[in-house]
């Protein structure tokens, strides 16, 4: 289920060697980047190394998603063209997704492929639902916040407070996953990375990128459930099971159907602890 997906590995394409390493490294999901980590002269042996990776059914034991170049650029098509249809391609990420028809142009170079549509400027993320609710084979948003700062000209995380909320209640509205959050880019502070993984689950993001391995067991701590919280999460669904209407814990929590919905999503990242 991506909805228990909480660690999302990016490592550069004209990099094979990483990622071989990355795909043995813990993520959830290897994200091949093809764009932003990979410089312009490398462009095409990026293409080629990961066109042979994906040529193989199970590349790894993670899924294997892939970032390709600006949609409205020039390699874009091509990287399409050798990619779709590929057995080991498990998703594919859209940079700087700006119209819903963007997304029904990859589609339909891509059938039946998973899209991953990243926001990255003030326009993108005012069209969040319509792009997010634009094709069936979106299966989630994200934002590109590095991007999206200088769009914006924010120079902190307070100027980035409606965009996030904006993913976050665009997807959820969509029917699609909680967004991940995105990068953190200082891969040596393990402790505030761990800080904001714990603000950005309060807003209701789950997991998170990562540019590098030792990044990934800090978000996974961060977005696993406490033993409390499970706990909770047992309690109400078991009062559920046994009571189909709204209903009242001993405590006095109130349950309707959203409660229980939460606790489900609680118990199905739960059994990671174990």
């Amino acid at each position: 289920m991506m909805d228990t997906v909480l660690t999302w590995l990016y490592v550069p394409g004209d990099r094979p060697d990483v990622v071989a390493k990355a795909l043995h490294s813990g993520a959830d999901v290897v994200l091949v980047d093809l764009e932003d980590a990979v410089a312009p002269d490398r462009k095409t042996y990026a293409l080629e190394a990961t066109t042979e990776l994906l040529s193989e059914p199970e590349p790894g034991p993670a899924p294997v998603h892939v970032r390709i170049n600006a949609l409205d650029g020039p390699l874009a098509h091509t990287e399409l063209r050798a990619l779709a249809g590929l057995p080991g391609l498990a998703g594919l990420r859209l940079p700087k997704v700006t119209d819903p028809a963007q997304v029904h142009e990859v589609a339909a170079w891509a059938p039946e492929t998973p899209l991953y549509a990243l926001l990255e400027s003030a326009l993108g993320v005012e069209q969040a639902y319509a792009i997010a609710s634009s094709h069936p084979a979106i299966q989630g948003l994200a934002l590109g916040e590095a991007d999206l700062r200088a769009d914006l000209g924010v120079t902190d995380d307070a100027g980035l407070a409606y965009p996030r909320s904006r993913a976050i209640v665009a997807a959820r509205a969509a029917g699609l996953a909680p967004p991940p959050q995105s990068v953190y880019p200082d891969v040596r502070d393990t402790e505030g990375l761990a800080r904001s993984c714990a603000a950005g689950r309060t807003l209701g993001f789950l997991g998170r990128t990562a540019i590098h391995p030792r990044q990934l067991p800090v978000i996974e701590a961060a977005y696993l459930p406490t033993a409390a919280e499970i706990e909770r999460a047992e309690e109400i669904v078991k009062a559920a099971a046994t009571d189909a209407g709204a209903l009242a814990l001993p405590d006095g929590r109130f349950v309707d159907a959203a409660v229980v919905a939460g606790a489900q999503r609680t118990l199905a990242l739960a059994h990671r602890r174990r």
